[in-house]
């Protein structure tokens, strides 16, 4: 792709969006907080990030259902705050998994408070049951780094995949996770920095570029259902989805 092509569509689709980010206490595995991560981003430029904290059954053991949605959601109330601050936009996002399934996790965009609600009624259980009789219209699920291992769900059930998951810390198979894009004619295809550790020096790996800065995360998964975005890979490299 050439310099001038490369910049005409950095102008056409001039908002990085960070899909892909986790933070503490939510995420156990991070090394963030919510304000340290719109401190990182806004020194790189962004314009906004999806909060996809991990949301598995084994995060709120011992607590009740109404406690554990309330843990879940400070992370989103402290980055909001945070964003203010630092004049970014901030969306909410679920990393699930269905842990009595697989190891797989899927991404969902698209989530206020009452997703999260009725989410969480269903983590005992399986992707497909989800799907069937969770009817959550607004919203889109993706696979997380569908070759990060061995388990790829059934494609039915899927919205698209993440295809590009720049973590530097794990394996996630992008050539093959390209191939099963490809292969199975997802419309919805993301990257994203699963950006966990300032150690690593993965924040802002990956972006979705956008033509305007959508007002909330159902906004997002309208974006993402129309395909009216464009990757961006370190601010270098633009990837047409």
């Amino acid at each position: 792709m050439n310099s001038t092509f490369k910049d005409k569509l950095k102008a056409l689709y001039p908002f990085r969006v960070e899909m892909h980010a986790h933070t503490l206490p939510v995420s156990p595995c991070s090394e963030v907080t919510p304000e340290e991560l719109i401190e990182i981003y806004s020194k790189r430029d962004y314009d906004a990030v999806v909060l996809t904290n991990h949301f598995t059954k084994s995060l709120f053991s011992g607590m009740t259902k109404e406690e554990a949605v309330n843990y879940y959601y400070k992370d989103f109330e402290d980055l909001i705050k945070a964003g203010i601050k630092h004049n970014m936009m901030v969306y909410l996002g679920i990393e699930i998994r269905f842990e009595n399934e697989s190891y797989n996790d899927f991404l969902i965009y698209g989530v206020d408070k009452s997703v999260i609600e009725r989410a969480y009624d269903y983590l005992d259980t399986d992707l497909r049951t989800f799907r069937n009789e969770v009817k959550l219209d607004n919203s889109v699920l993706l696979q997380a780094h569908p070759y990060r291992t061995d388990n790829i769900a059934d494609s039915s059930l899927l919205d698209g995949i993440e295809m590009l998951n720049m973590h530097p810390g794990h394996n996630s198979r992008i050539g093959l996770a390209i191939k099963y894009a490809v292969r199975n004619d997802h419309r919805i295809l993301t990257a994203g920095s699963d950006f966990h550790h300032p150690n690593l020096e993965h924040d802002g790996n990956a972006a979705l570029r956008f033509r305007n800065l959508p007002k909330d995360s159902f906004e997002i998964a309208e974006i993402l259902k129309s395909g009216d975005y464009v990757i961006d890979l370190a601010g270098e490299v633009i990837v047409l989805p």
